[in-house]
């Protein structure tokens, strides 16, 4: 799989995290963004979904999600009790590679970038949280774009 190395910035994110196997926990929270952000009129933001867990290792039950869209740093939370989260995705070196899905395995292409990460001379990743940042709504079309993103440090 192709891939390149960027610098993301880091982000403020608002969300849901969830627990649970990522192929159920994902799309529930993302059901819960949307209808927490068109409560909220927010009418931009990047949509991604960060991984905190290595799937090879811990038990599906206790995967840890969050679905966030990106909002302003200086962004507050108008409801503090409504399992809405504020975190921040950290700036700093990323693997970055594109992904196309079509058949709902959204574990596929992370396989694959792995495994080419696997080859990498000059990259390794850090174990830190990866994330995917949504092209596009794919959930009328059932074809989902995105990027996906892993934290490196040079060897």
């Amino acid at each position: 799989m192709k891939y390149q190395i960027e610098h993301y910035p880091g982000s403020s994110v608002v969300g849901f995290h969830k627990v649970g196997p990522w192929e159920l926990t994902v799309q529930e929270g993302f059901e819960q963004l949307a209808a927490w952000v068109k409560r909220q009129d927010i009418h931009s933001g990047q949509w991604m979904a960060i991984y905190y867990d290595d799937p090879q290792v811990i038990p599906p039950e206790k995967l840890r999600c969050d679905t966030v869209i990106t909002v302003a740093r200086s962004f507050q939370l108008p409801e503090p009790d409504s399992g809405v989260i504020k975190t921040t995705v950290a700036a700093g070196e990323y693997a970055v590679a594109r992904a196309r899905v079509d058949d709902e395995n959204f574990a596929k292409p992370w396989m694959q970038f792995f495994a080419s990460l696997q080859d990498e001379q000059t990259w390794q990743p850090t174990g830190k949280p990866c994330f995917e940042h949504y092209l596009n709504e794919g959930s009328e079309c059932g074809v989902w774009e995105f990027d996906m993103y892993v934290p490196v440090e040079r060897q």
